[in-house]
């Protein structure tokens, strides 16, 4: 198979990707090497590994079926489909404005326009979802390939050049302890949106039947558009985490709280390790990364709400797609009045709060991959399911062990 025949068999997966690769790891990755270095290489992997079978079922069973993981739901009962609507109208908005807030610093950073920083949000979202109403899958597909492939390309050169050019003057001053409630905080939060929130296998199942309406896939080649994405994802958040551990740990330098002052130093990041060069280069690089994850949340939460109210049996105005996609910008602009000037707080709040509700993701989607739907042989073997339960053990012991320390 050629290289050119692979990429145009990918979709989905790098949908998933494009959604994956931005608060994830622009943000909390690079911040857990800039806070600890590598100590917490072993968390990126951990979360990697357990979520990947929870994940593997979204895009199984759609190219299966034909049909989104909302349907499988829904088979459950009534009940498991308003669970995860619930979940769904809980935490979309505070989702959308949290990778909105990092798109923003960051298109301040290269336009410096005149205008303040909660305008460019405004832009930015009215722009994501113009282009999701009026340019449908295809401009989203195309769109995001060049994106991923070019941030995945400058980010790695980015990482060979600190590690040969960069020597560290200074000792780090700070380590990862469980006896510490802040750092418990924080790999909670690392967690919970590594390398994506639990709900983005239902994205990715959306994203399939997109993909199924103008093309046929066969089980192969989704199955590989998924690890190509999922692969991609986890190796690309451990090159944040490098870049935060060789260049800013060292130092002692911590990330600042606002958007724009974040994206300064994030764009430093590469600029430090290729040279002032790249900075045209990066910074393009790192917001068309973050206007991708902005725009595919904006369309996946469009798409499993009105998904979610035909599932549950509503067929009125609250099954279109526009609709939601203009109510989550709303939504979203209204939390970012409140956020804008503390972008770290916003993305912790975001990724605890999906962390909490990962055992709930986690169980339906377990429920999908030991029904009868799945044909005998695409069953996933005795150490996937192994691996299930123990994410579902991790995911619930942990959730419990957050609320009880914010309680």
């Amino acid at each position: 198979m050629s290289l050119r025949s692979t990429i145009n068999k990918l979709g989905p997966g790098l949908l998933y990707a494009a959604a994956a690769i931005g608060v994830s790891h622009l943000v909390q990755s690079t911040r857990a090497g800039a806070n600890y270095g590598f100590e917490l290489v072993w968390v990126i992997l951990l979360a990697n590994v357990l979520k990947y079978p929870f994940y593997k079922i979204g895009p199984l069973y759609t190219t299966l079926t034909g049909k989104s993981l909302l349907s499988a739901y829904r088979k459950q009962g009534r009940w498991a489909v308003a669970t995860f609507l619930i979940m769904t109208l809980t935490t979309m908005f505070t989702i959308q404005a949290a990778v909105t807030i990092v798109s923003a610093g960051l298109f301040s950073e290269i336009f410096g326009l005149p205008i303040n920083l909660i305008s460019q949000a405004y832009i930015i979202l009215t722009f994501s979802a113009l282009l999701i109403i009026i340019g449908k899958y295809q401009i989203l597909d195309s769109f995001i390939k060049f994106v991923i492939i070019l941030l995945t390309v400058t980010t790695l050169f980015s990482v060979i050049a600190s590690f040969t050019t960069i020597t560290p003057s200074e000792t780090p001053t700070r380590s990862f302890s469980f006896l510490n409630t802040a750092d418990i905080f924080f790999f909670i939060a690392l967690i919970g949106w590594m390398p994506a929130p639990m709900d983005i296998p239902v994205w990715h199942s959306l994203w399939t039947v997109a993909k199924l309406k103008d093309s046929k896939i066969s089980i192969k080649d989704s199955l590989l558009d998924f690890n190509i994405g999922f692969i991609g994802t986890a190796i690309l958040a451990i090159a944040f985490l490098s870049l935060g551990a060789i260049i800013m740990h060292p130092t002692g330098e911590k990330f600042a709280a606002s958007a724009t002052g974040f994206s300064s130093q994030l764009i430093s990041l590469y600029t430090n390790s290729l040279g002032s060069w790249a900075y045209i280069l990066i910074a393009a690089a790192a917001f068309t990364t973050m206007l991708s994850t902005t725009i595919t949340c904006l369309d996946a939460f469009g798409r499993i709400t009105s998904e979610s109210f035909k599932e549950f049996g509503v067929y009125n105005v609250l099954k279109s797609q526009t609709l939601w996609v203009m109510l989550t910008s709303i939504g979203a602009s209204v939390i970012l009045s409140f956020y804008i000037k503390n972008m770290k707080l916003l993305v912790d709040i975001a990724t605890s709060v999906s962390f909490v509700a990962a055992p709930i993701y986690a169980y339906l989607n377990f429920k999908v991959i030991i029904s009868d739907e799945i044909p005998e042989k695409h069953r996933y073997k005795r150490p996937e399911i192994v691996l299930c339960y123990i994410g579902l053990v991790f995911f619930t012991c942990f959730s419990l062990y957050f609320i009880s320390l914010k309680i």
